[in-house]
């Protein structure tokens, strides 16, 4: 078996950002956005203009993806959520376990007929209390797995038959057979098992080729993965805790990476709670936004 590639992330944006995750590539502004979890922020950069700017939401947000109509839904603590334009303020459009103040949501994105999927997980990172949704363009929510302790990456394959699904605290990525047309989903199996020396399995992004992009929390790096989930890649980032990577610009050949900073400074990681870039050589999958 070849050797795995290997590239290194260079910063991008020095934000500090105490828990970034979520970057999706908007191709309709040629921007990337992005959010920090704890801090309720939804970023958004201009690669064009070297420019970061921020939107306070007043609440956590797990996830972030434009709309077809020109705004952004979000996976905010309460439920989803919309922006009908940047930088207004969201207003609630489906709420999910409101009777639960104890979860909150977290990672989130569209499948290529623009629904929605994001999941929950506990404050306090209570095992089996969180489930993953999927919320229709009608604005229906629908629980599609239960027992989840922290609900993270989703993806899916070119060929759209396959759901990639990562539950953090299982060590690993589980497919699913997806149909597009129903959006449902059937036949969970375990695709691949993360060595924990080299991380926990967070968000994840499928590649042109197929291939998985894995972001590895304590893990310094992101990892990819043949669809047959062999080892095929290493993208060594500068911080332990690298969250999620997305391809953006506009060509898709940009992988731009999240991370989050530790809970206490460390000088081995300046830079930890920065977006990344690195130019790997392949390209991605282009975004659907939330079909609402």
């Amino acid at each position: 078996m070849a050797e795995p590639q290997r590239w290194e992330a260079v910063l991008v944006v020095d934000a500090h950002a105490r828990l970034g995750e979520g970057p999706v590539w908007c191709a309709g502004e040629g921007v990337l956005y992005w959010v920090d979890i704890d801090l309720g922020r939804v970023h958004r950069y201009d690669p064009v203009t070297d420019t970061d700017e921020h939107v306070d939401v007043g609440e956590p947000v797990g996830a972030v993806v434009p709309t077809r109509s020109g705004g952004l839904a979000l996976a905010v603590k309460g439920g989803f959520a919309v922006i009908d334009s940047w930088p207004e303020q969201p207003r609630m459009l489906s709420e999910v376990e409101a009777d639960r103040p104890e979860t909150r949501m977290n990672d989130g994105a569209c499948d290529t007929r623009g629904r929605f999927w994001a999941g929950t997980m506990h404050a306090e990172l209570e095992p089996g209390c969180g489930s993953l949704y999927r919320l229709d363009p009608d604005g229906t929510v629908t629980r599609m797995v239960e027992n989840v302790s922290i609900s993270n990456g989703v993806a899916w394959s070119p060929d759209d038959r396959v759901m990639y699904y990562v539950d953090t605290p299982s060590g690993g990525v589980d497919a699913f057979d997806f149909d597009p047309e129903s959006g449902e989903i059937a036949n969970r199996r375990r695709l691949l098992d993360v060595d924990p020396a080299d991380g926990g399995p967070d968000g994840l992004v499928v590649d042109a080729e197929g291939y998985l992009w894995i972001g590895l929390w304590e893990g310094w790096a992101v990892r990819r993965y043949r669809p047959d989930g062999a080892p095929a890649g290493i993208v060594n980032v500068p911080c332990a805790r690298v969250t999620k990577c997305a391809f953006g610009g506009a060509a898709l050949d940009d992988l731009y990476i999240t991370t989050a900073s530790p809970d206490e400074p460390a000088a081995d990681q300046p830079h930890a709670g920065g977006l990344f870039r690195v130019s790997p050589g392949v390209t991605g999958l282009p975004a659907t936004p939330f079909a609402r």
